[in-house]
């Protein structure tokens, strides 16, 4: 049961608008799936990833649909990055539903893409069908890796592990610092963000 609720969680922390961990999600669910024995336990791990992380899509779908295009000026996404929102909302009005399916694949765009369908005005029941395949798709790679990684024996050699598990939160701090210090940062004159908000598209409602 604990691990049942950590994989939610841990899967709800990586899908959720603001709540991503410094630690790659895929890299948590994967360790949390290695010490999972047995076909059944882990297709229910695997249901409570896919719940966790169609919740976070859920979580950042209500925020993008209560506060609108403006979110784009927003403290919140300036600290995640207003290329990933310019990427997700390119992406949205390209393709839509589709965008919200393939968008669980993307590291990035995902963390944004659910508010920018509620900003744009997705339609509900599309965003719920999306979401739900899109984070039953990523927990299945991901648990299934998990489950392969310890099937394979590879976990038998510890400072293997630990050499790789180190190199890919090293990895993952050097992106995001790198990323950060290229971030441009908003101009903190109240008037100058009435100007950026004044330069943004009009919502449009996608269907």
């Amino acid at each position: 049961m604990v691990t049942l609720l950590l994989g939610f969680v841990l899967a709800l922390a990586e899908s959720g608008l603001g709540l991503g961990a410094v630690l790659p999600g895929e890299v948590a669910i994967s360790s949390l799936a290695t010490n999972v024995d047995g076909v059944v336990p882990l297709l229910f791990l695997g249901i409570a990833v896919a719940l966790g992380a169609s919740a976070g899509d859920h979580l950042g779908y209500v925020i993008g649909r209560v506060s609108g295009p403006r979110l784009r000026g927003s403290r919140l996404i300036a600290r995640l990055g207003p290329d990933r929102w310019d990427r997700a909302s390119e992406l949205m009005q390209a393709h839509g539903f589709w965008a919200i399916l393939v968008s669980r694949l993307l590291p990035f765009v995902r963390t944004v893409m659910p508010a920018v369908a509620g900003a744009a005005h997705l339609r509900y029941p599309r965003f719920a069908l999306a979401s739900v395949l899109g984070a039953a798709v990523w927990s299945t790679v991901w648990v299934g890796a998990g489950a392969g990684l310890a099937a394979s024996g590879l976990l038998d050699n510890t400072p293997l592990v630990v050499a790789v598990v180190a190199g890919v939160v090293l990895a993952a701090i050097v992106v995001r610092v790198v990323r950060k210090r290229r971030r441009p940062t908003l101009p903190a004159d109240p008037s100058s963000l009435e100007l950026l908000d004044e330069r943004l598209p009009e919502p449009t409602c996608v269907r």
